[in-house]
């Protein structure tokens, strides 16, 4: 089972409810937990993984002959994000623009462009205790989140619970790492921006067809329209945490919650079931 845990804006709590929601079902469950948001990955600062490997994270981009090149423009034609320019008598390409779908090599009438690779970033896999763990980590400076993305993906094909930690936001990397997701929990406060950034990311996930449930955080403050908003929408909230702060001092101290308030962890168990039924509900609804 892969359960997202994604959000319409940062700091709504995902990397609380990820690892929590981990920490709780270690011990009944075979767990793994990939932190997607490879911009700025900070699971490991909360469960202090033993990294045991690493690999780098390539994309292809173009290499251009000038001795073959006609200066055609047909590669700067096909590129939709302006990685491959004509200059005058000059190809000049934009490794940190190129997205590496290979059109302008494949295109190319005279074969003059070929691929080299380009080191985006890097992904590192361990454990901590018995929680199989893997994250992410883009180059400072570059733009491209999805292979890096895909590849932590790739790496865990352990089974057993896998819990995402998805990028905020619902851009392009969002969606890589929310895809082949089994439930994708989102995470909100009670706020304007909150329901606002909901609003889109329930857009995102049912575009997807992916089923999802609402964690509502730091609950007891803002006013009541993401509640409203779910109940007009029929989408359930399967776990509401108030505002506390003991849970926020435990946070700045890099403690998970259900370490530090044990209580919280039938909460999070909790939560696992609802999901669970709800993916089972899903499933026979489809066989019918």
């Amino acid at each position: 089972m892969i359960i997202s845990v994604a959000s319409g804006k940062g700091g709504t709590g995902k990397t609380l409810v990820a690892t929590s929601l981990v920490l709780s079902l270690k011990d009944s469950h075979e767990t793994h937990i990939l932190d997607c948001d490879v911009e700025e990955p900070n699971d490991h600062v909360f469960l202090n993984p033993e990294i045991s490997g690493s690999e780098a994270v390539f994309i292809p981009v173009p290499k251009v002959d000038e001795g073959k090149c006609t200066l055609c423009g047909d590669c700067a034609k096909i590129c939709a994000y302006h990685a491959i320019i004509v200059l005058g008598k000059h190809v000049l390409t934009f490794p940190q623009l190129c997205h590496g779908c290979g059109a302008c090599s494949y295109l190319c009438p005279e074969k003059a462009i070929s691929e080299e690779n380009r080191e985006t970033g890097v992904v590192e896999w361990g454990r901590s205790g018995s929680v199989g763990f893997i994250h992410g980590k883009l180059n400072v400076g570059d733009a491209m989140a999805p292979p890096v993305i895909r590849k932590v993906k790739e790496k865990d094909s352990d089974g057993g619970i896998i819990i995402r930690d998805v990028p905020p936001g619902t851009s392009c990397p969002v969606v890589e790492a929310v895809k082949g997701s089994d439930f994708c929990l989102l995470v909100t406060e009670p706020t304007p921006f909150g329901l606002n950034d909901l609003i889109l990311a329930v857009q995102m996930v049912r575009e997807l067809a992916i089923p999802f449930g609402v964690v509502l955080n730091r609950a007891g403050v803002g006013d009541a329209g993401v509640q409203e908003y779910c109940k007009k929408e029929n989408i359930p909230i399967l776990l509401t945490i108030p505002l506390d702060t003991e849970i926020a001092r435990l946070y700045s101290r890099g403690i998970p919650l259900v370490e530090g308030m044990p209580q919280w962890i039938p909460r999070f168990r909790e939560l696992f079931n609802k999901v669970k039924g709800l993916i089972d509900e899903r499933s026979g609804n489809t066989e019918r």
